[in-house]
């Protein structure tokens, strides 16, 4: 009969409250571009790439650095430096820790030498996680510093930005690290170093003004947006409605402000290729 028909049939339920309290948390990823839903494993063996869309994920200051360098090869600058809050800034010591504690890390980047394909280099990567990858002195200090160590050792500079621009709780002291990393990377080059630099989702304000935008080659990952300032600041100004890829990286590209846009998983071996190509010194190695 029909009435049989339709009791045979079988519909998806919608789970219990039960059913999803004993779903792991963090086991499953939604991809924020296309929607495709992804086992975290699955995600982070591509690189925290989507393998539907290509939507690239962001990364840690740590992740960022492990999947660029050789295994074992990494040596942490200024691992213990840490802001003082020099403006007794409202709940900014409060503010920091929080950022501390739910990151690991002491502030929005970490620095340090490695080897990448057996080259040495020096190398930093920010956090967008810290407080939104915020320029502060810790930051501009750590990056002038790793600057002078390449210096010394007549090693590569490779960083990785990612920022929402300079750290408002410190005020003119966040400005003055503009100066100090833009004066770190001249004299830089006034030695014959090689500084490649590396444009991650999201880079803007001081960072994309200083020390992102002064590379000697300038790459990003694809559909990064980086700029000065927000588009919906620029076109309240202007008075003009902006493209739809306004500031992303193939835009900017397009535009001559890069070099190359590269995909995740072939940032590694372009970074060898680079470092070999300007006769760094190392054992070039297949990228692993």
């Amino acid at each position: 009969m029909l009435k049989d028909l339709f009791q045979k049939r079988k519909y998806a339920t919608i789970p219990s409250d039960r059913q999803k309290r004993e779903i792991p948390e963090g086991l499953m990823n939604k991809c924020p571009s296309c929607g495709t839903i992804q086992y975290s494993k699955e995600l982070e063996m591509n690189l925290k790439v989507c393998n539907v869309c290509g939507y690239h994920y962001k990364l840690s200051a740590v992740e960022r650095i492990m999947i660029m360098i050789d295994e074992d090869s990494f040596v942490e600058f200024d691992k213990e430096m840490i802001s003082e809050d020099p403006l007794e800034f409202p709940d900014y010591p409060s503010k920091l820790a929080k950022a501390q504690s739910s990151t690991g890390l002491q502030d929005a980047i970490v620095t340090g030498s490695a080897t990448i394909g057996g080259f040495p280099v020096a190398i930093g990567a920010m956090s967008f996680d810290f407080m939104g990858g915020s320029l502060g002195s810790v930051v501009g200090e750590k990056i002038a510093n790793t600057i002078e160590y390449a210096i010394e050792q007549n090693v590569p500079v490779i960083l990785f930005s990612t920022s929402g621009g300079a750290r408002m709780q410190e005020s003119i002291l966040s400005l003055m690290q503009m100066a100090k990393t833009s004066a770190a990377v001249s004299k830089l080059n006034e030695n014959g170093g090689l500084y490649i630099s590396v444009i991650t989702d999201p880079t803007f304000g001081g960072v994309s003004a200083s020390f992102a935008m002064l590379g000697d080659i300038i790459i990003a990952e694809p559909a990064t947006s980086f700029g000065f300032t927000g588009r919906r600041v620029i076109e309240q100004t202007i008075r003009q409605k902006l493209p739809e890829n306004f500031q992303t990286a193939e835009f900017n590209l397009a535009h001559g402000q890069l070099d190359k846009v590269v995909h995740r998983k072939d940032m590694r071996n372009t970074i060898i290729k680079l470092l070999d190509i300007h006769g760094m010194k190392g054992e070039v190695s297949n990228g692993g």
